[in-house]
């Protein structure tokens, strides 16, 4: 699978959305990506917050209960959206996958990270696995 020319075209709503979503937080906060895919990559229209339900430490790591996957794949069949991926936060860290989010990684998503640092925002990036099992960033477009 060649991703080095895809490109996660996200729409500056979304993006402030998700910002809004992430910057209170001291722990990592989750959600899931809806949107479409065309010759120019995939285009976020839409995001939906998730509860982190990890029992570990909040702090660095994140789970999203398979109850709230199920909502999520309804929600994307009832407005005719794709589910394209998750989106995460990484409190006072940078945006880069760490070992266990590669672990709990799925082929075909794509998981967008945003760093937030002293509760502000702070950086944003996109990674999809390539057919290796490995995360390879995928270029985030803001429009």
């Amino acid at each position: 699978m060649d991703l080095n020319s895809h490109v996660l075209i996200i729409k500056e709503p979304i993006l402030k959305e998700m910002i809004g979503y992430v910057e209170p937080y001291s722990e990592e906060h989750c959600g899931f990506l809806f949107g479409y895919e065309s010759t120019e990559g995939r285009t976020l229209t839409r995001v939906m917050t998730a509860k982190n339900v990890t029992k570990g430490d909040k702090h660095r790591n994140f789970e999203i209960s398979p109850k709230d996957y199920l909502n999520a794949e309804d929600y994307a069949v009832r407005n005719n959206l794709l589910l394209l991926g998750i989106y995460h936060s990484h409190p006072n860290h940078p945006a880069v996958p760490s070992a266990l989010d590669r672990v709990a990684a799925q082929p075909y998503f794509s998981y967008v990270i945003l760093s937030v640092i002293n509760k502000k925002f702070s950086a944003i990036r996109s990674w999809r696995l390539d057919d290796n099992l490995q995360f390879i960033e995928e270029k985030p477009v803001i429009t």
